[in-house]
């Protein structure tokens, strides 16, 4: 179907003439055919033109209102829309970077499937949804190779309500039939493994996911429970505030007792030549009995929460030994206070990261899976206020992670918290809609492809919509999520087919 027509503009900026029974919409993806190469834009922006004057324009509208109808010779020639198109790509024998402009007055005519054969599946399919021409979905598949998307951070910006929650459900639950990635989900939502609704326990290789939860576990699942021997000075990093005497405290204690530091900060336990203000002691103890909910009877340490003195000390080893076998791993944090959730995770990230650095060392890391630590309102660990108090193990994997196959998927409302050189080192973001106009700046400024036109487009994006934009595509993405469980749907009736044919095929 044609659309429109170009009538003028530069390189960043196509004016296209609408034809009068057509509708063009923001984000939607046209096609100039141009000798031997197609051209391929994307709206940015609409406008009204006419080749009557504002003046009389004005007077037509007042005639209307004020007397009746009023009429103007050929009012569809006369006036008319005016689509503004950013060249994305030309695509001839491959695909390049458009450097050129299309011919004066082509024509320009709707997408189709046939323009796209230049996108190849990738080798580790990583699915997000269908290809979006404004608001309508195209039967395409958008594949990104998960493998190097998923080491090198996944930015996941967009209000409340704007669907992050839904595109997760669907990453993981397509990543728990692939082999590659070992997924580490805190879900503070207890959302993803489906216990009250469909999610990860209805998936057919449900083999592949483990849910570890503090209260109730159903049948399969694990209860959570960590050896409190385990813990770590750093693994506090971000969870509690301390001031540097508090946090010397932590380390002399650490390097005196070892795995009884905790045991013995909490009943008081001198060390022999190294005095600490009492007041330090006890403010230390103080939050440390409130984070990991401890008990102090008669001057003795007994444990309440998930920190055990005696269960729990093969926890964190068994995790890391499902995330290295590709599996999907969702630790329920959902009876947890905020600090509690991150201090978790920085428990068992800390020990994966540690693994895959040895790993590293020692040649062994190219038959590894890529890990990926799914972070829900990530300006927690890796916002500014935070960092300014010192570096964390979120931190480490942002800067260095994927030379050792570690990434993040960091979700958030508010991008701008978070420094720039993370943004900078996030190579893919799934840009959901997002309202304020300092957090679209924020990663439109920090994003692969030039976005500076898509201002509007982010606005006006609804839920399931969103725009992928990669080091790993060649253009800025606009893809629609399927909504998650009409997605499960789908899914389980594909292999249910799938194994319909398989077993008419036993009998020739």
């Amino acid at each position: 179907m044609i659309k429109g027509q170009v009538v003028s503009g530069d390189f960043g900026k196509i004016a296209m003439r609408v034809k009068a029974d057509t509708h063009v919409e923001l984000g939607e993806l046209v096609v100039i055919d141009n000798l031997e190469e197609k051209f391929i834009l994307q709206v940015y922006d609409l406008q009204y033109g006419s080749q009557i004057s504002q003046q009389n324009l004005e007077m037509v509208a007042g005639m209307n209102l004020e007397e009746g109808s009023f009429s103007i010779m050929d009012a569809q020639l006369r006036n008319y829309q005016l689509a503004l198109l950013k060249p994305i790509l030309t695509v001839s024998k491959g695909s390049t970077m458009c450097k050129k402009l299309p011919s004066f007055f082509s024509q320009v005519r709707e997408i189709q499937q046939t323009d796209l054969t230049f996108i190849t599946t990738p080798k580790h399919p990583l699915f997000l949804g269908k290809l979006r021409s404004g608001s309508n979905a195209l039967d395409f598949d958008i594949l990104l190779e998960g493998e190097k998307v998923l080491s090198e951070h996944v930015l996941i910006p967009a209000s409340t309500g704007k669907g992050k929650s839904n595109l997760m459900s669907c990453i993981l639950w397509n990543l728990t039939t692939q082999p590659y990635a070992g997924m580490l989900v805190l879900d503070p939502h207890d959302e993803y493994y489906g216990r009250t609704g469909v999610g990860l326990k209805d998936h057919p290789q449900k083999h592949n996911v483990v849910y570890y939860t503090p209260i109730s576990p159903p049948p399969g699942a694990r209860t959570l429970k960590l050896n409190i021997t385990k813990l770590k000075p750093d693994h506090f990093r971000g969870a509690i505030t301390l001031s540097d005497p508090q946090r010397q405290c932590l380390f002399a204690y650490y390097k005196k007792f070892r795995k009884e530091w905790i045991r013995a900060i909490v009943e008081e336990k001198r060390i022999e030549g190294v005095r600490f203000h009492e007041d330090t002691l006890a403010v230390v103890k103080r939050k440390l009995i409130a984070l990991l909910t401890l008990d102090v009877t008669d001057g003795r340490m007994y444990s309440e929460g998930i920190f055990d003195m005696i269960a729990g000390e093969n926890t964190i080893t068994e995790i890391c030994m499902e995330l290295e076998r590709g599996k999907t791993v969702i630790i329920d944090t959902s009876f947890f206070s905020g600090s509690l959730e991150i201090m978790i995770a920085s428990i068992i990230t800390s020990e994966m990261f540690a693994k895959y650095k040895y790993y590293k060392r020692t040649g062994q890391l190219k038959a590894k899976p890529v890990i990926s630590i799914v972070l829900e309102e990530a300006p927690r660990v890796l916002g500014k206020k935070v960092l300014e108090q010192g570096s964390n193990v979120f931190d480490s994997i942002a800067r260095e992670g994927r030379k050792f196959k570690v990434g993040l998927i960091a979700i958030t409302q508010l991008p701008s918290e978070i420094p720039k050189t993370i943004l900078a080192n996030m190579n893919t973001k799934i840009i959901l809609g997002i309202e304020m106009n300092s957090e679209r700046q924020a990663v439109i400024e920090s994003s692969p492809q030039d976005l500076s036109q898509d201002n509007r487009n982010i606005a006006s994006l609804d839920k399931g919509e969103a725009i992928v934009t990669s080091v790993f595509t060649k253009f800025a993405v606009p893809v629609k999520i399927p909504f998650y469980n009409d997605f499960v749907k789908e899914e389980l009736a594909k292999i249910k087919e799938e194994k319909v044919i398989v077993d008419d095929s036993m009998f020739g």
